[in-house]
């Protein structure tokens, strides 16, 4: 959007503020406040701290220093030397789960042992805290015969018994033996993991640095003693458990059985081969045979019908059955005989010879026989087919009855085969538990059983007293005494200082606020809408009230101006979600102008404030994030739109500003920043876009359902500002309105606190 349509007026405005005459100083105060004015300044207390009166007031009142902190240094040597020293000595455990890899159960040899863990450790550090294990080390010991144990052995404590009288502490009368020993036991007794690693290190402390070694060690031997008296009575509990169950279940496995054996003796269901019933072994050896039958009826048909076809066609007889036959085998070999002798004859002999016809007949007859011993043969196949067929039918009704009883029977195999599988898994069960039994008796006679740690480090005697700590004791001391008398007497100085600033201060704002001062009128308020008609006064007139209250009236006039339209916009609603704040002024008195709307707006609706000159210091002075990205960098993608949102230090609106310094303006053209709005108008009640001159912003993303809030520059004449109006108007802003001039912080902050508002 270019606004060369109001450049003429601008120019105008301008010309004519060149040509006017430099605008009237202030009148000058009266003289009657000229005194008090003189005497503010040359006061020499500026507000800043006189070190050197500070440094002369602690060395003049060294002694109050020097005298408590040498005092604090003798008692404090003298406390810790009458304490009675302690000894620490310290003994460390490995937690590493050592098992012997031959003592596990066979269901975890082959499984992988997870490493310990820091819950695992944090375990094992409260079993060392346990009270059970703190009294097997007194016992040990013998601690409870020891007065450092037992404050009552070392006689009546009459303060000790008052301060309990107070609830301060407790009455070692009140208490029971064990309790009192335990409570010193464990007050000199710690145990903790060291850091990143499965180390627990145990740590005791005892006037008898032979007592605090032999301690712990003890108590790192008992820890490892407990952990495997603990394995050994799980192994024990284990097996007496066991045992019972196992009795149990041999009953019950032999109560099975019996049902199984009693069930099928009683349903005839015997087993025969191959773990098979009898019927089901009867029927396979059935359908054998009938296939075997079947075969052998089906191959004497086939043979017998081949040599019965060769007899019918008169062809040889060529078939195995034939030639095999001895007869048939003779009578051939006579026909062969036959038929040489016939040929031998016929060379000499003719057809018409008696032993030419004897021959033939001779053949003749042969040929006969062999015929008929073939037919005998082919009548025996087909006796053999038919004894088959029989056969075969005997077996399909063998084979049906055997069918009939299985199905008759198959209710009773059924619940044979339940009663088995009982009977079954009861066995597994007692096989299982029999095997877990013998485990168990095996770890439990075992009395060395591995615990889930080791000693790495004995204690051992120290010589070196572990409480109290003289040296840092003394210095802590002694220190504190120094800086609380330095500080004491630092602070009372102080107060001596201010005391007497704090009355000028008072007195001179009470001489003034009396003085009878007069002061020139103020000019006309900052903030006028366009259609208002405000009142002219004459800036050189004077004013009967109180420069006091003269101010204040300045400000109210202007903050209420400003307030009106606030409230207008807010009042407007949906109407007013986009307030685009543009002017001919210059980019700070725009900026400051939106800004003070925008924190006025806030106090009833959310409102967020897009800077899109990036020209104005202002905006990065009042948010709590200055090198935030901007709008640029949105565009870019380098940024979100958390990162580019941010608040304005003294009011609760949200800020956005254009970019980081040097950003490319050309990104301010993309019709991304148009969306960006958009999606700030669905957050926000208000956005309020901070134009400036708005010389290269498209005028889709200033006017589009949006409203004008014009900033003209202050010698900007009336035609001039309603022809802005109107262009504004023209170019789609839904409403314009014309403030009389820029907002000026300087004179609002020096007047009033809420003048720092805008």
């Amino acid at each position: 959007m270019r606004l060369a349509f109001w450049r003429a007026g601008k120019e105008k405005a301008v010309v004519e503020r060149v040509t006017k005459p430099a605008s009237a100083k202030p009148a000058p105060a009266p003289a009657a406040a000229k005194p008090a004015v003189a005497k503010q300044a040359a006061a020499p207390d500026t507000g800043d701290l006189d070190l050197h009166a500070l440094g002369q007031a602690l060395i003049r009142k060294r002694s109050w220093i020097i005298v408590p902190t040498v005092l604090a240094l003798v008692l404090s040597l003298a406390a810790v030397n009458m304490v009675t020293p302690r000894y620490k000595s310290e003994a460390r455990i490995l937690v590493d789960g050592r098992e012997n890899v031959f003592l596990r159960p066979n269901g975890e040899r082959n499984e992988e042992r997870n490493a310990v863990d820091a819950e695992a450790v944090t375990s094992q550090v409260q079993l060392l805290l346990s009270r059970d294990l703190a009294r097997e080390i007194i016992k040990k010991n013998k601690l409870a015969e020891r007065p450092e144990f037992d404050p009552v052995l070392q006689g009546f404590s009459p303060l000790k018994s008052l301060l309990a009288l107070f609830g301060i502490g407790r009455d070692p009368l009140s208490l029971t033996p064990e309790e009192r020993v335990l409570d010193a036991y464990f007050e000199r007794y710690a145990a903790y993991a060291v850091d990143k690693s499965r180390v627990i290190a145990v740590e005791f402390q005892s006037r008898d640095p032979e007592l605090a070694a032999r301690v712990a060690n003890s108590i790192a031997e008992g820890y490892l003693a407990l952990q495997q008296t603990a394995r050994q009575e799980q192994a024990k509990s284990a097996g007496g458990w066991l045992s019972g169950e196992i009795e149990n279940l041999r009953k019950k496995v032999s109560e099975a059985e019996q049902r199984v054996e009693e069930f099928r003796s009683k349903s005839s269901l015997f087993i025969g081969t191959n773990n098979t019933s009898l019927s089901n072994q009867q029927m396979g050896e059935i359908n054998t045979q009938l296939n075997n039958a079947r075969v052998l009826k089906s191959d004497a048909e086939s043979k017998a019908r081949l040599i019965k076809d060769m007899l019918q066609s008169g062809k040889p007889i060529e078939a195995s059955e034939v030639l095999n036959s001895e007869l048939i085998r003779r009578l051939s070999e006579q026909q062969v005989t036959a038929r040489a002798q016939l040929a031998e004859q016929s060379s000499t002999l003719l057809d018409g010879h008696p032993r030419i016809k004897e021959l033939k007949a001779q053949l003749a007859d042969l040929g006969r026989q062999l015929r008929e011993e073939a037919g005998k043969i082919s009548r025996s196949l087909e006796n053999d087919a038919r004894g088959a067929g029989d056969r075969v039918q005997s077996l399909i009704n063998a084979l049906d009855q055997a069918k009939k009883h299985a199905t008759a029977t198959n209710g009773d195999d059924v619940q044979l085969r339940a009663l088995e599988r009982e009977a079954k898994a009861q066995r597994d069960l007692l096989e299982s538990y029999l095997a877990k039994y013998r485990e168990a008796t095996a770890r439990e006679s075992i009395e060395a059983a591995p615990a889930d740690g080791r000693i790495i480090s004995r204690a051992t005697v120290s010589n070196t007293p572990a409480y109290p700590k003289k040296l840092p004791i003394v210095l802590i001391a002694t220190l504190a005494t120094l800086l609380l008398t330095s500080g004491a007497i630092a602070t009372g100085e102080l107060l001596r200082m201010t005391a007497p600033r704090a009355s000028a201060a008072l007195i001179s704002v009470v001489t003034s606020a009396a003085a009878p001062m007069r002061v020139s009128a103020p000019p006309t308020a900052p903030y006028y809408e366009a259609n208002e008609d405000p009142t002219a006064e004459d800036p050189k007139a004077e004013d009967p009230r109180p420069a006091v209250s003269e101010p204040r009236a300045e400000l109210a006039a202007g903050i209420d101006g400003i307030e009106q339209l606030a409230d207008r916009l807010c009042q407007a609603g949906g109407a007013a979600r986009k307030v685009t704040v543009l002017g001919t002024a210059s980019s700070e008195g725009i900026t400051l102008t939106a800004l003070t709307l925008a924190r006025l707006m806030a106090r009833q609706a959310t409102i967020v404030v897009v800077d899109l000159t990036a020209s104005s210091p202002t905006m990065t002075a009042v948010s709590v994030d200055p090198a935030a990205p901007g709008l640029a960098e949105l565009m870019q993608g380098e940024a979100s739109f958390a990162q580019v949102i941010t608040k304005d230090r003294l009011s609760r609106v949200h800020l956005v500003s254009a970019g980081r310094s040097g950003f490319d303006r050309s990104q301010l053209q993309s019709p991304r920043l148009t969306l960006a709005i958009d999606a700030l108008l669905r957050v926000y009640d208000h956005v309020l876009l901070d134009a400036g001159g708005a010389s290269d912003l498209p005028a889709e993303l200033l006017t589009a359902h949006a409203r004008a809030v014009v900033v003209p520059d202050a010698s900007m004449d009336s035609d001039a500002r309603s022809i802005m109006s109107d262009q504004l108007r023209a170019v789609g802003f839904s409403d314009v309105t014309m403030l009389r001039k820029p907002c000026q912080p300087t004179n609002a902050a020096e007047r009033s606190p809420r003048g720092v508002a805008a």
